[in-house]
């Protein structure tokens, strides 16, 4: 039960991030055409694809979007098994909790990744497969600021730029997860370890205790 619990958590996150991912995906139209404004200008709903890694930089192989899915899958199940091993070893809930959100984020965005080039036919044009080619759909857009750079500028002077990124279920789940984790670390692991030195002192005492009750031999 407590497993199914933390890995509840997990699921949970998948199942929200591709709920909002269809609806963005038959509901709104793509670009800029198809933007919601729900906080004025600052905070809008913009129907985007990532076809790479975060920020949607990309590695620059034909098989660079193959080799990331992959290293995800691995990920996936690297961060599953740690995830069982932290229940077992009873760390602390809130611990548990953001490394099951981290978990359910990972799969929400390697479900894109391998399927939607199939289901939703979003692989790039020069994918060399659908499958493991899907492009992760971003919908959250928190607008700063957007618009042309300088020209003197290195690098991205010329371009159309936004200053936050578009992101989306999954990509939250993970960011808070791992924010709570760099906020209360000290908590939630002075906690295992204070957890651990009371069992240390509790096994002496008993020890102590069963070795006092222990009657004494006498010479006859």
């Amino acid at each position: 039960m407590k497993y199914l619990k933390y890995f509840g958590i997990a699921f949970l996150v998948i199942i929200l991030d591709q709920a909002v991912k269809m609806l963005v995906h038959y509901q709104m139209d793509f670009g800029t055409p198809g933007q919601i404004k729900v906080f004025g200008e600052w905070f809008k709903l913009h129907y985007t694809t990532n076809p790479g890694m975060a920020f949607g930089m990309q590695l620059g192989t034909e098989y660079g979007k193959l080799i990331l899915t992959t290293f995800r899958l691995l990920a996936m199940f690297g961060i599953g098994y740690y995830l069982y091993h932290i229940i077992k070893q009873k760390m602390h809930k809130g611990y548990i909790i953001c490394i099951s959100m981290i978990l359910g984020g990972a799969i929400g965005n390697l479900i894109d990744s391998i399927f939607y080039g199939v289901w939703l036919n979003n692989a790039p044009y020069n994918a060399p497969s659908p499958w493991f080619h899907g492009q992760v759909i971003d919908m959250f857009y928190i607008d700063i600021w957007e618009g042309y750079l300088p020209d003197w500028i290195p690098v991205w002077g010329g371009s159309y730029t936004a200053l936050w990124p578009i992101f989306n279920v999954a990509d939250a789940a993970i960011f808070v997860g791992v924010a709570i984790i760099l906020i209360f670390q000290g908590r939630f692991f002075d906690e295992k370890l204070t957890d651990a030195k009371t069992e240390e002192v509790d096994e002496i005492q008993k020890q102590f205790i069963e070795g006092e009750e222990k009657p004494s031999s006498s010479n006859s």
